[in-house]
This record gives structure tokens, sequence and C-alpha cells, in this order.
């Protein structure tokens, strides 16, 4: 790295910035006593910020190109986390740890902090579903909210209509999301790339459209109310007692939804998934059937987003077609992509990011996305594997 050619071009950019913004935030006219004012020190903090700020670029830049030198030479190689997260020295002491934190959790802070935490937990079970479309199988899947408002009203009509409570249609939702997942699988057998990636948009609409509109159905944009929440052998909860019941139902699905996800992705259709990411056409060749592969990732995905609609449904008690917008499947597609694709850990941790930091920066509510977009682009550009990225398992054979 030339330190004193980095040096030149961020001066270069500086100086070029100051230049551009010289007329906006330097000269100023007094229209009230008819003279110019000379802001000087705007100009100041603009040359010093942004020399400061490309040089930190260039450098986080040359530590990307040093890294992605060391992951080529050696691609099996583990992060730093990773390794930390592999050493039993370390793993069961923070096991210990996570596992009284997250049983404390609800009983050490607010309802407000717990509810944020069922959003988020929503979430985390809704990217581990997308991960196996998007992340193992590479089906680029845009209409993923589509499944999630499946299971939302699965639930919603089958109590308005049925009386049917929460447990009963929790697996009913997922198997109609499924099915879901099936007939969107079907058209789109043939497609790759962008044009799955305008189908399932197209589908995700569809579905919104089909919602808001066909009102005797759906109660179209008025929704359904008074939802039921979760229970417990009958037992009446006071609101308080439901949300706590309610974090720890969503623990044990993210558990649930954590073990089956990772058996898949070590099972023989897992690596059927990644075959077919890598290269469709020897995937083909090497006698994996193509359509039963892609049709049981939909279906498998579909599934896990089916049951966190139920949940959605019975934590807000309200559901309309509103809350099932393009914007929901872009924000889970987040969560897989920053995450890291094909990483469990990632994606938990891309879940939580992309959840918890916009509710945490409500106090900075004016600049709030202005620093969730700085935080994605850097990511994009400085970790474009992702927050914790994929392992790629090696299999070594001894002579004896």
């Amino acid at each position: 790295m030339n330190v004193r050619g980095e040096l030149k071009k961020s001066f270069q950019i500086s100086a070029w910035f100051m230049f551009l913004t010289f007329p906006i935030l330097v000269i100023r006219v007094n229209t009230v006593e008819n003279v110019i004012e000379w802001r000087w020190y705007n100009m100041a903090i603009v040359g010093v910020s942004t020399f400061l700020g490309s040089a930190l670029w260039r450098y986080l830049l040359s530590v990307k190109e040093k890294s992605q030198r060391i992951n080529a030479a050696s691609p099996g190689n583990m992060t730093s986390f990773q390794k930390a997260f592999s050493d039993k020295r370390f793993f069961y002491p923070a096991l210990f740890i996570l596992i009284g934190f997250v049983i404390s959790f609800p009983f050490l802070f607010s309802m407000y902090q717990a509810n944020i935490m069922i959003t988020a937990l929503i979430y985390v079970m809704l990217g581990l579903g997308l991960n196996i479309v998007v992340g193992l199988a590479g089906l680029l899947d845009l209409g993923y909210v589509a499944f999630y408002a499946v299971g939302a009203y699965s639930y919603g009509l089958l109590n308005f209509h049925f009386g049917l409570g929460f447990w009963t249609t929790l697996p009913i939702a997922a198997i109609l999301a499924a099915l879901a997942g099936i007939l969107l699988g079907y058209p789109v057998l043939r497609l790759r790339g962008d044009y799955l990636a305008i189908v399932t948009l197209g589908f995700g609409e569809i579905i919104r459209l089909v919602l808001e509109n066909w009102g005797e159905f759906s109660h179209g944009p008025s929704g359904i109310a008074n939802i039921p929440r979760p229970s417990l052998l009958g037992i009446d909860m006071t609101l308080t007692q439901n949300t706590i019941f309610t974090y720890f139902v969503m623990i044990g699905l993210v558990l649930f939804t954590i073990f089956v996800v990772n058996r898949l992705q070590n099972s023989r259709i897992g690596r059927a998934w990644i075959a077919l990411r890598e290269d469709e056409i020897a995937c083909q060749a090497m006698g994996i059937d193509r359509t039963r592969t892609k049709l049981t990732a939909f279906a498998l995905g579909a599934t896990w987003a089916g049951m966190g609609g139920v949940v959605f449904a019975a934590k807000t008690t309200f559901i309309n077609p509103a809350s099932f917008t393009i914007w929901e499947s872009v924000i889970i597609l987040c969560i897989v992509v920053l995450g890291g694709m094909g990483s469990i850990l990632g994606v938990i941790s891309g879940a939580l990011v992309l959840t918890l930091l916009p509710e945490y920066l409500r106090a900075f509510s004016e600049y709030r996305m202005l620093i969730f977009g700085i935080m994605l682009v850097s990511m994009m550009v400085f970790r474009p594997e992702g927050i914790i990225r994929n392992v790629r398992r090696t299999y070594t054979f001894s002579k004896e």
C-alpha cells in the first residue's frame, strides 16, 4: 500500500468536495442587511471530514483486499469469531451466559423491550426460512412475504370462522404455506436470476392485492381484529403474562427452526440445494432431480414463513394487507444477505441487527435512516459475504 499516494488522493477528494460545496455552505446572502456572510468554518469542516473519511475508506479497502488474498489462498479457513466459537473453552461459558440472559430477558426488561425481541425472533425465523431458498438453493425470492401473509390469514380466518386456537392453527398454517410454496415453484422451475425475482415479486403482490380486494374472503383493507393470543391449557393470563409466554413460545420455535434447518443443511437434500446453487447444469448432470429439489426448497422455506405469520397475527391481534407489502420481503432478504447467505449464525445476527437497530436509534430519528444506510453500504463494500460468512465444509481422508 502506497501511503503517500493514497493520502494524496484523499487530499484531492477533499479539495474537490470543498469546491463543490463552496457556494452552498460558505456563501450566505443576508437579505435584511444586504451583505454577504462568509462562513469559512463550514469549508474547514467539510475539508477535514472528507479527508479523514476518504483516508479511512481507502485503508479499509486495503484491509479487505489483503483478507481476500488470504481467503483465496485458503478458502476453508474459519473467521476469528468462528474459531473462538468452536473452541470449547469459550463455547460452553458463552452458551451458559447466553441461556441465562435469554431466560431472564423478559423479567429484567420492560414489556416494550420484550415485544421488540418477539418481533426480532419472528424475523429470525423468517430469515432462516428464506435462507433455505436464497442462501442454500440460490433461488432469488422477492415474494416471500406472500407465505408470511398466508400464515397470518390462515390463523385469522380459521379462528374467525371455526374458532380454532393458536396451537391448532400453527401446523395447519405451515402446511398451507408449504402448499403455496409448491404452487409458486411449479411455474418458475425454468426461471433463474432476474426473471425468477420478477415472477416471485409479482406473486407476492398478487397475494396482497387479492387479500385487499376480496372483501368477502379476507375482510378487505379493514382486516381481521380480535385474534386470540397464544394460550397455555386454557389458563387466563394478563397482557404482561401473555407477552412473556409469547416470548418463550418464540424462543422454542426459533430453536426448533435452527435444529431443523441445520439438519437439512447437512442432509442429502441440503447438499443438493448447494449443488443447485453453484451450477444448475452440473447438478442435473450428476443425476439430481432439479424439479423436486426446487419444489422442496420453496415448500420448506415457506413453511417457516407460515408459522411466523401465525405468531405475528397472535402478537398483534390484528392483521390487514398493509402489513404484507414488498418492503417486508426486502427486509427479510437483507437479513439473509447481510447476515451471511447459507450461514445460520449469520442470519440470526442479521435479523437481530436489522430489527433491533432501527428501534434503538429512535433517539436519532432525523439521522436514523442515514446511519442505517451507511451501515448497509459499508457492509456491502467491506464484507459482502455477510456478518458471519458460511464456511464450506471440507473432508479429509487419512491413508491409515
